[in-house]
């Protein structure tokens, strides 16, 4: 398929932002049990606004993929069956709980709404924690799911794409929100980047799997399957378009195998390989601009990593316009 980079930066972006705030919310519940210090109510406020920030540009990146941006709201029309209309809609409700969440700590409006036996007490922001940690993961497997549930491109339909999209988002995020707590909260950056390099390396092992699956794909279309003629040797002599069409174009990104190997080598590198190091030295020798250098390394990692995720997939469609003798 051909990479949309209006898509490549929605998905990241917002992946991005949920795992920032699946980071802080974490905390807090930590903190709720006593196993960690309460923050400052301003360290989970302005960490959940920043959040919201990351997934406000990746709203804003995905009107560039449209072609009548005026009509986006229809797209919410289909719930009953389109993931594509459950992420429209999971998306914008997930970013109003977040900036509540974050307006509730950065006001100090936050009442105890249940007071639970062991002195446990729900306030505001727990309760909205909850709905958005809820919302967050709807709108992962919502957005992971317009492509998973694609059964005639093999290289998507897997649940290994689900929980790429899952663990991807969390590692970003939660790198994210250690150099976020290095800043503002040192005593919980060893917190924090200790979930990143957890999340980074299941990330690492799901994303692994999948290259090897792929890699292992049979098409189940052949030539002859998409002429309808059994014919045991059908040699193609054109592509039906000679100047060029919208499937010569849009099913296709037209890369060369080395280039495709030169993608994905920089997005193991760049999205695993280099966090890993530079999270695990932090954990001796802190440092803003090593965890600063992880983060930005880890997400243009990201970007090659749903570039080639986009690229890897193989439409049927190409056996016929992609294919000459």
């Amino acid at each position: 398929m051909k990479p949309a980079f209006s898509v490549i930066f929605l998905t990241t972006l917002i992946g991005v932002g949920q795992g920032l705030f699946l980071a802080l919310f974490t905390q807090q519940s930590y903190a709720l049990f006593d196993l960690l210090p309460y923050q400052d109510a301003r360290f989970y406020g302005w960490g959940s606004l920043l959040a919201l920030v990351f997934t406000m540009t990746g709203l804003i990146a995905s009107f560039l993929h449209l072609g009548r941006p005026e009509r986006a709201w229809r797209a919410a029309a289909q719930w009953r069956t389109s993931w594509l209309s459950r992420e429209v809609i999971v998306l914008p409700a997930f970013m109003g709980i977040l900036f509540l969440y974050g307006v509730s700590h950065l006001s100090g409006f936050d009442p105890v709404l249940v007071a639970l036996p062991g002195g446990l007490n729900l306030s505001v922001t727990i309760v909205l924690g909850v709905i958005a940690t809820i919302l967050a993961f709807a709108l992962f497997v919502s957005t992971a799911m317009i492509y998973a549930c694609l059964r005639f491109l093999q290289e998507w339909h897997s649940p290994l794409t689900v929980i790429n999209f899952i663990l991807l988002g969390g590692a970003s995020g939660f790198t994210l929100a250690t150099l976020y707590a290095a800043v503002f909260a040192t005593s919980q950056t060893g917190f924090f980047g200790g979930w990143a390099l957890i999340i980074t390396l299941l990330g690492l092992m799901g994303r692994s799997a999948s290259l090897w699956r792929n890699a292992r794909l049979r098409p189940k279309s052949t030539t002859q399957t998409a002429i309808g003629i059994k014919h045991p040797r059908i040699v193609q002599k054109a592509q039906g378009a000679m100047g060029g069409s919208f499937n010569t174009r849009e099913f296709f990104h037209g890369k060369s195998e080395s280039f495709l190997i030169a993608m994905k080598t920089a997005f193991l590198l760049l999205t695993f390989a280099v966090p890993l190091l530079l999270l695990a030295v932090n954990m001796s020798y802190p440092s803003i601009a090593l965890l600063g250098i992880a983060f930005i390394a880890q997400y243009a990692g990201l970007l090659a990593e749903r570039w080639y995720f986009f690229a890897e997939a193989n439409h049927p469609q190409n056996l016929y316009y992609q294919g000459v003798s």
